[in-house]
């Protein structure tokens, strides 16, 4: 029984320290929202945004990303609203796609 308990002890703190570790390589949802605000408010007036805070996979071209969803809303000269949906990589913060 002792090393039952003992057993259970470690595999907790080993996984514990492996999810700490895997949630490091990851920007928050915040600071990714922050950096596609930044980067579409060069060609858009950007007025609202959201974002889905649970990562998610995506795959393109064969490849394999962890990436966060979201959406900003943008009036044009006109008082036009108008709603573009990104995709940006959960781990760098790189825009990958963006959809009108």
């Amino acid at each position: 029984m002792k090393r039952f308990a003992i057993g259970i002890g470690v595999g907790l703190a080993a996984g514990l320290l492996l999810r700490s570790k895997l949630e490091q390589d990851l920007i928050s949802p915040e600071k990714a929202l922050k950096q596609v605000k930044n980067k579409l408010s060069h060609s858009f007036n950007v007025t609202g945004s959201w974002i889905h805070m649970i990562p998610e996979t995506w795959d393109k071209n064969q490849l394999e990303y962890t990436v966060y969803r979201g959406g900003v809303t943008a009036s044009t000269e006109h008082d036009k609203s108008l709603q573009y949906d990104f995709i940006v990589d959960a781990k760098t913060g790189t825009i990958l796609d963006v959809t009108q």
